[in-house]
């Protein structure tokens, strides 16, 4: 499972995942855009509407076999707990892995029941060339949170790709170009409902 706002998606996002799935040898990749991500409240700026992100997401795994998208979050009313969404999809059985960067993996300690997220699934961190030992990418705060945590996470090795979500509704807002870093059928959508203007 890769979670976000997907505000819009963008390569980075796609990068993340087929290394995810290469690295742990995964059936399939699911891209799960957040309903109401209650940890973006507030931040000075207006989300897309949670059915245009899923319009969005569907639209950049088109094509990708192994990609797909669920609409759980976006289905379900009120805030959009990663845990919530955990257990939902490990009640279908099977392994499961959720897919996070080094920097939210530091932040997990003030998520929404993260003891229910390690349960339910395994972290895949990705983690930057030079981020130092894995061991260090887990907080001190987080660890004592969760003394388990250091044997519920595998490690993915990225090449981090310079893409943000923020930088490119810029670009879109100015009329910029955003070939090779949005799918073609992402802007396409962009364009058509006339976002980020």
């Amino acid at each position: 499972m890769l979670g976000g706002t997907f505000d819009p998606p963008h390569r980075a996002h796609l990068a993340v995942a087929a290394a995810a799935r290469q690295h742990l040898a995964l059936d399939r990749v699911l891209f799960i855009p957040a309903g109401d991500p209650w940890r973006k409240r507030g931040r000075g700026r207006d989300l897309s509407p949670a059915a245009v992100r899923l319009r969005l997401t569907r639209a950049a795994v088109e094509g990708l076999p192994w990609a797909h998208v669920s609409d759980v979050e976006v289905r379900r009313a009120g805030p959009s707990y990663t845990a919530d969404t955990l257990e939902t999809l490990a009640e279908s059985g099977g392994a499961w892995w959720f897919v996070l960067g080094a920097d939210a993996l530091a932040d997990m300690q003030y998520w929404h029941a993260p003891e229910r997220i390690i349960a339910a699934a395994r972290l895949a961190v990705v983690r930057r060339p030079g981020a130092g030992a894995n061991a260090d990418l887990v907080p001190s705060a987080l660890r004592a949170l969760l003394p388990e945590i250091d044997t519920r996470i595998d490690f993915v090795p990225f090449v981090p790709d310079a893409v943000s979500s923020t930088a490119l509704r810029t670009t879109i807002a100015s009329g910029g170009a955003t070939d090779g870093v949005v799918p073609a059928r992402v802007r396409a959508l962009i364009d058509e409902l006339g976002l980020y203007r």
